[in-house]
């Protein structure tokens, strides 16, 4: 399902014109402005259901996510870096969606929202609270069932039958009184959240956090994952856009997630930024370059020392 068809960027005519009216000198950058329709002569994008931004770091991918996102105004968790520059900048972007019942776009702001490595991270930490924060409560639930069981068999002291307050503490110390010291604590603290590695609680947090029928940027899903568990990602985005009538935007590193069928992939370290495969030839160069470069490295060190493979087969032989 696309929610959001396109998205346009300010024209390079309004970008100047802003700039011109805007006569302070003390800033160094005016970053968005003069980034995208300039430097990457990128004014507007189409999107499908599935909608990767792949480049290297420092590209713009997560500053065009945090764009759109704001925009659209999505619901976000953690707060992001932005610039003095970015609300006006923002006033003269535009978009169209394919949603136009009232009902339905008051459905898809709903759903809708944005996914940040930062997102995640904050999710194990608040579950690490969490859990300290119950046995810090467990901890005083143990004492006040010790002084329960103080009292004997007599119950509170004070008792009164014309109190109703005084009855009633009356028949919950019985009820107390009766229950063991392990049943009482669980009942009035309950259990610690089950704690997962930091890949587990990552892809967890995905598989909670997106419902179907909803908008979803993700800015590097990859982050924390292994391998496995980014095959597992790139499984659930499919069923959900397939089955489950969801959009994604995403931007990404990772190979196994620039690997979706029928994703619509945007590279935005070219200029124009273009639409792309995945596997064109200088995608797959980069990639044999980044995986060759330890052993190009090594090569090199050999070249320009050669003892040091002679020292090292030295070590060998002699051990």
């Amino acid at each position: 399902m696309i929610y959001l068809n396109s998205f346009n960027l300010p024209p390079i005519d309004e970008e100047e014109h802003f700039l011109n009216s805007f006569r302070r000198t003390c800033y160094d950058s005016y970053y968005p402005f003069n980034f995208f329709t300039s430097d990457k002569q990128l004014g507007r994008i189409d999107f499908s259901d599935i909608t990767i931004l792949c480049g290297s770091n420092g590209s713009g991918k997560s500053t065009l996510l945090n764009i759109i996102a704001e925009k659209l105004k999505l619901y976000r968790k953690t707060t992001y870096n932005k610039t003095q520059f970015f609300d006006p900048y923002l006033e003269k972007c535009r978009y169209e969606l394919s949603v136009h019942d009232p009902l339905q776009l008051k459905s898809l702001k709903r759903l809708s929202k944005i996914i940040t490595s930062d997102d995640v991270f904050s999710n194990i930490i608040e579950v690490r609270e969490r859990n300290e924060n119950l046995n810090f409560k467990r901890e005083l639930i143990f004492n006040e069932k010790n002084n329960i069981n103080r009292y004997g068999g007599q119950g509170p002291r004070g008792f009164n039958t014309d109190d109703p307050q005084s009855m009633k503490a009356y028949t919950d110390y019985h009820q107390k009184r009766k229950q063991s010291g392990s049943r009482y604590v669980r009942e009035n603290v309950g259990v610690d959240e089950r704690t997962y590695s930091n890949g587990e609680n990552g892809f967890k947090y995905f598989t909670d956090s997106i419902q179907p029928g909803g908008l979803y940027l993700l800015d590097e899903p990859e982050n924390s994952l292994s391998a496995e568990m980014q095959l597992e990602l790139v499984q659930f985005i499919i069923g959900m856009a397939r089955f489950y009538d969801c959009q994604f935007i995403m931007s990404t590193h990772s190979p196994f997630l620039l690997s979706i069928p029928y994703a619509k992939i945007y590279d935005m370290d070219n200029s124009p930024v273009s639409v792309c495969k995945w596997t064109r030839p200088t995608q797959r160069k980069n990639l044999l370059r980044i995986l060759q470069r330890p052993r190009l490295r090594i090569q090199q060190n050999l070249n320009t020392n050669p003892t040091t493979l002679r020292h090292t087969t030295t070590r060998v032989d002699e051990y």
